[in-house]
């Protein structure tokens, strides 16, 4: 295993930025354990983003293919070329969130690994599922352990990032990180999360399904008939049948409701709007 990034960061004069949510994994076990649950194969592409000081991304490098590493602090980029002098590691500098549409992974199968900075986990998660022509077949990801529970929540338990993610693929809790393992140490722990996505993907107005659960999950704590019927402008009698029709009761709250009865909401094809 390598130097833990305190010391790598102290030989290149290096201070982590707040500004870009940098906490780096300092645990070797950690480490591993991630890697081992991204199962490499010698064939696979890997996408890590925010690969910090190069930790991990040493330990893909030796497990897959190619490693595809896009980190948007320029400091770090200037670190990560000298401490990835490795041919299957490719160093990208820029905002995942604006180039990933650019392709920046050409294979149309590839995993993405990574630490990610807090403030990206929920925009970023549902922009890779939602790339229909290049999604990634798995996410093996250390996020928030708030986070990760709310992605894999069940009824009675859901919310909107639950659905938007269990509509395209299958999450999983691997393991909880404590916040000891990070430096600088972050105030909340971690947990390790794979998400895989579904093989055949539900044939659904995505458009009009997220217009239909946003409006369910606009005030939580309110019936679904109030929701759905205020938001979507909709008459409250009509609103009504629709719900009973798919065998949910007006009175339920959306975080009852499976992602499935979602899916047959935004099917019946006489809504109440």
């Amino acid at each position: 295993m390598n130097p833990n990034p305190k010391t790598i960061a102290k030989n290149y004069g290096f201070e982590p930025n707040k500004r870009f949510g940098q906490n780096f994994l300092i645990d070797k076990l950690a480490v591993k354990k991630i890697v081992a649950t991204a199962s490499l194969k010698p064939k696979d592409i890997v996408l890590e983003i925010g690969p910090g000081l190069g930790v991990l991304t040493k330990e893909l490098a030796k497990e897959a293919k190619k490693v595809v590493a896009v980190e948007k602090d320029s400091n770090l980029v200037k670190v990560l070329d000298k401490e990835l002098e490795l041919n299957n590691v490719e160093i990208i500098q820029g905002d995942i969130l604006k180039i990933l549409d650019q392709r920046i992974i050409r294979p149309r199968t590839y995993k993405v690994v990574s630490n990610l900075p807090f403030y990206l986990t929920a925009p970023l998660i549902r922009k890779l599922l939602e790339n229909k022509e290049n999604r990634p077949s798995k996410m093996i990801l250390v996020v928030q352990k708030e986070v990760a529970q709310r992605i894999c929540a069940k009824p009675p338990n859901m919310n909107l990032l639950a659905v938007s993610v269990q509509l395209y693929a299958n999450p999983k809790i691997i393991c909880y990180i404590s916040k000891k393992a990070f430096w600088p140490r972050p105030k909340v722990d971690s947990a390790v999360i794979k998400i895989t996505s579904k093989g055949k993907q539900t044939a659904v107005d995505r458009k009009l399904f997220f217009k239909i659960v946003k409006a369910g999950f606009r005030q939580p704590g309110k019936q679904l008939l109030n929701n759905l019927s205020k938001v979507l402008g909709a008459d409250k009698i009509k609103t009504g049948i629709w719900l009973r029709e798919n065998n949910i009761r007006p009175n339920q709250r959306a975080k009852n409701l499976k992602v499935k009865q979602w899916i047959n909401l935004t099917k019946k094809q006489n809504g109440p709007f």
